[in-house]
């Protein structure tokens, strides 16, 4: 019996994920959206294949939330990937663990999960609002689900910033996650190859390493391995990112094939055939301006300028400080209002690490809040 109304302010994944929790814990529930259709970033991150949670063991998955491994670890914990893959299931969405350990749905799209999910919510009672400005706090029970800083155009625009600071509630400023940063390469390369991946390296930055694939692109470079590194290259400006192009090689293994005779081959088929090493690899030596040796292979130096604009980045880090909510994601200062997903201050590298984040919160959230409000 539905005996209490609550307000989700934000209609993606987190905001609807608390919607189901409430309506079937008995709350009449009313999502409002600045936007005209739900779940709009949703909908794209889901384009080039939705990596909802990931595989890998829940407390190495942990780490990948760095300093806010042990605010968030709780609510993953109460609802980690195992569920979360359980529930997917239970809309009628097949799920596979790809080659890396994420976890797809079969079809590689938001699009018919989004599809089958509105139908349950609406099946439960709960109404969705479109186009509905929010109107600030009103004191009664609400989840504050409005998403980060970037993708603004996809109704992620931290327009709530102000009237949460109004109301004394600490908001860190928003910074740039899982975003490219910027290279100035030379014309020359970056014409012949933005767009092109770079497979298989290893990436040190700081002293953080990561294998993974990068990507260049015209203003400078991105890709899995890069925005594993994000954090680190954007508080720790000024250092060299080293790109070690065959991991898999010792600098010993590496020198003997470079002490093959060469002979009438040019030096890049030369690299190519004894080395391994791809024409992109190779340009990005040449790039750098280093010798050709084995040392400068494992260790190729770029120069990295600054992240890309916020707006552009995959997700945003900063938001409402942690300290400022209790370990069910609500706001100490005020009472029955929540705080959930990427309006929080917390980061984590793509691999299905944000969305279930985003989950787990609303999760959190939503049942903290059945308890206190019947």
């Amino acid at each position: 019996m539905q005996n209490f109304e609550v307000t989700i302010v934000g209609a993606g994944p987190a905001g609807l994920m608390a919607a189901e929790v409430l309506a079937n814990g008995g709350a009449k529930v009313t999502i409002i959206d600045h936007m005209a259709k739900p779940a709009r970033k949703f909908l794209l991150a889901g384009r080039g294949g939705l990596n909802l949670t990931h595989s890998e063991p829940l407390e190495a998955m942990l780490e990948r939330y760095g300093d806010a491994k042990d605010f968030i670890s709780p609510a993953i914990h109460a609802f980690p990937p195992s569920v979360l893959i359980e529930w997917v299931n239970g809309l009628g969405i097949e799920t596979f663990v790809g080659s890396s350990g994420r976890v797809f749905p079969k079809q590689m799209k938001a699009s018919p999960l989004l599809r089958v999910w509105l139908r349950r919510l609406e099946s439960l009672g709960v109404v969705l609002k479109a186009n509905t400005e929010w109107q600030g706090l009103d004191g009664t029970p609400t989840i504050l689900a409005m998403g980060g800083a970037s993708w603004p155009q996809l109704g992620s625009d931290a327009t709530w910033v102000p009237t949460l600071r109004a109301a004394n509630i600490r908001v860190n400023g928003f910074k740039p996650a899982n975003s490219r940063f910027l290279v100035n390469w030379t014309k020359l390369f970056r014409d012949k190859y933005a767009g092109s991946p770079v497979k298989n390296v290893a990436l040190t930055y700081a002293g953080q390493k990561v294998r993974g694939e990068i990507m260049i692109s015209s203003e400078g470079i991105e890709g899995g391995a890069i925005y594993a590194l994000s954090r680190f290259m954007r508080e720790m400006p000024g250092e060299e990112l080293q790109v070690d192009l065959r991991p898999d090689l010792s600098v010993e293994q590496l020198a003997e094939r470079l002490a093959k005779p060469r002979g009438k081959q040019s030096q890049t088929n030369f690299l190519r055939k004894v080395a391994g090493l791809s024409s992109v690899g190779i340009s990005l030596i040449y790039e750098s301006k280093v010798a050709i040796t084995a040392e400068n292979i494992k260790t190729v130096p770029i120069k990295i300028l600054r992240p890309a604009s916020l707006a552009r980045a995959i997700s945003s880090a900063g938001g409402v400080a942690l300290s400022e909510l209790d370990e069910n994601f609500r706001l100490k200062a005020i009472k029955n209002v929540y705080c959930i997903g990427e309006m929080v201050d917390w980061e984590a590298p793509t691999g299905g690490y944000l969305l279930q984040a985003c989950f787990s919160s609303a999760v959190a959230a939503a049942k903290d809040c059945l308890n206190k409000t019947t």
